[in-house]
């Protein structure tokens, strides 16, 4: 796939960075799963230093000049230009943003982690702030030196989405926000329901992971090439995609709908990664080629596949061998996994509030880098704005600003991907058509393959605008989330 001279040069150079990054994946993974708390210190560092070392590589004049060479080329094959297209964006990064601006954020986002886990556990944002203080002034560097046309996080934005910006953004929640509210007051005035006494149910966690392992045998994931893991926060890793992908759950002892949906939602993550075509492993487009498409694959497996009725039935079985579940019928267990209600915490949000959750964060995140906001008024901030938008208010930090980890990465711009994974997710159930007959038929193959050709396969070779245009004729189109809501819960 590799014609260009100058292409096999710039490959056989990032081959080095690739391993370095590879490394920084597994010691990544490790922070959050193994290692011992007291080992963040030697680790912070090697992290930093490692950073230090990639922009090094990165920045290597030859390389540099082997780039813009490419780029000058006409008769590139599309992966060649992915290539070229991928590292001028990366260039832009570690050319721009100093070498101690790079250090400094590596190292405060390693020492923030432990920090942020610390200060969840007793619900104190203050053991956290300081170290949100310098991610925010530190993502405000960034942006500056990264670049923007209107507004600093839009230069945040496009690290994670490329080219979105906050105007996009915008029109995605100008269609959900009354959307949601619509179809929220409708449910209410139904009587939909807002509780399940499934969701006090203990279990004992060697039962639940036993059953999800059997859930996802069902759907057929590759045992060689894929682990489950626990950490306080699920997530993926492609460590070695498409050869080495790895998730984690998190087990609570109660509502076993938890571990079971995070598992669903990381393994649509996980086969993305899985699927990515071989012959672009080890390359700069060997990757899901932005979070808010990779969000669409794993929201689409959690919630489209996850929680229709149709697959309820085909893991109805498996969930009664593992749990007493033996007086609850496949509509209980349907509307188990479909309650609807406002509520505290992202994660467990169900699929009609879950948008809400995101358009909280993003209007923070967004007074933040503008310096609109301090990070030390953003509990109350939180609290009146989800109170606002939900009409819940948490009882403490834990419940509310501390939940998420992402703030702790130094994931600023992050968020608003999850909503457009959402939007993206029924834009391809409507755009394949017959999903619900293929889990009905227990095929998930059919659909796994959809996914591979449309998404998949083609790792970050082309732009997600232009992906998603190429595979579905449109990109971000938010009607498409607000039908299936409606239609769903009809």
């Amino acid at each position: 796939m590799i014609k260009s001279e100058t292409v096999k040069q710039i490959l056989e150079h990032y081959r080095v960075i690739w391993a370095l990054s590879h490394a920084q994946g597994v010691m990544g993974w490790d922070s959050e799963t193994y290692m011992p708390e007291e080992g963040i210190k030697a680790r912070a560092i090697a992290r930093a230093e490692i950073s230090q070392l990639i922009q090094k590589f990165m920045l290597d004049e030859k390389f540099v000049k082997l780039i813009e060479k490419a780029e000058e080329e006409k008769d590139l094959t599309d992966v060649e230009r992915g290539i070229v297209r991928v590292l001028k964006r990366d260039l832009k990064y570690y050319q721009r943003v100093p070498p101690e601006v790079v250090k400094e954020f590596a190292k405060v986002t390693s020492e923030a982690f432990v920090a942020w886990r610390n200060a969840k556990e007793k619900a104190r944002f203050g053991l956290f702030a300081p170290y949100l203080e310098k991610i925010v002034e530190l993502s405000r560097v960034i942006a500056e030196k990264l670049g923007y046309k209107e507004h600093p996080y839009d230069a945040l934005l496009d690290l994670y989405e490329e080219e979105l910006t906050s105007r996009d953004v915008e029109e995605v929640f100008s269609t959900l926000e009354p959307g949601v509210r619509r179809l929220l007051s409708k449910l209410e005035a139904r009587g939909w329901p807002r509780r399940h006494p499934l969701e006090e149910m203990p279990y004992e966690r060697p039962r639940v992971e036993a059953a999800i392992f059997e859930v996802l045998e069902l759907l057929g994931y590759p045992k060689a090439r894929f682990r489950v893991d626990v950490s306080p926060h699920p997530f993926t890793v492609g460590i070695g995609a498409p050869y080495d992908v790895r998730i984690t759950v998190r087990f609570r002892g109660v509502d076993f709908r938890e571990p079971l949906f995070s598992a669903l939602h990381e393994y649509g993550h996980a086969l993305y990664e899985l699927n990515i075509d071989e012959s672009l492993a080890f390359t700069p487009v060997g990757t899901g080629v932005s979070l808010g498409v990779h969000e669409s694959q794993s929201r689409f497996m959690e919630n489209i596949v996850g929680r229709s009725r149709e697959f309820t039935g085909k893991i109805a079985p498996i969930l009664r061998r593992h749990l007493p579940l033996e007086q609850y019928s496949d509509e209980d267990l349907y509307y188990y996994f479909n309650v609807v209600r406002p509520s505290l915490i992202r994660t467990e949000a169900d699929e009609v509030t879950y948008n809400l959750h995101i358009l909280l964060r993003y209007r923070l995140e967004r007074l933040m880098i503008a310096g609109e906001v301090k990070v030390a008024d953003l509990p109350e901030l939180w609290n009146n704005e989800i109170d606002r938008l939900l009409g819940v208010r948490p009882r403490n930090d834990a419940e509310g600003v501390l939940q998420d980890i992402h703030w702790a990465h130094g994931s600023i711009g992050y968020f608003p991907t999850y909503t457009l994974g959402n939007v993206v997710a029924a834009m391809i159930y409507y755009k394949h058509g017959r999903v619900k007959q293929h889990i009905a038929d227990g095929d998930f193959a059919s659909i796994k393959e959809y996914l591979r050709e449309k998404i998949h396969r083609w790792g970050a070779v082309y732009p997600p605008k232009e992906l998603l245009t190429r595979s579905f004729g449109e990109a971000y189109n938010a009607e498409y989330l607000v039908k299936y809501l409606e239609e769903k819960y009809r």
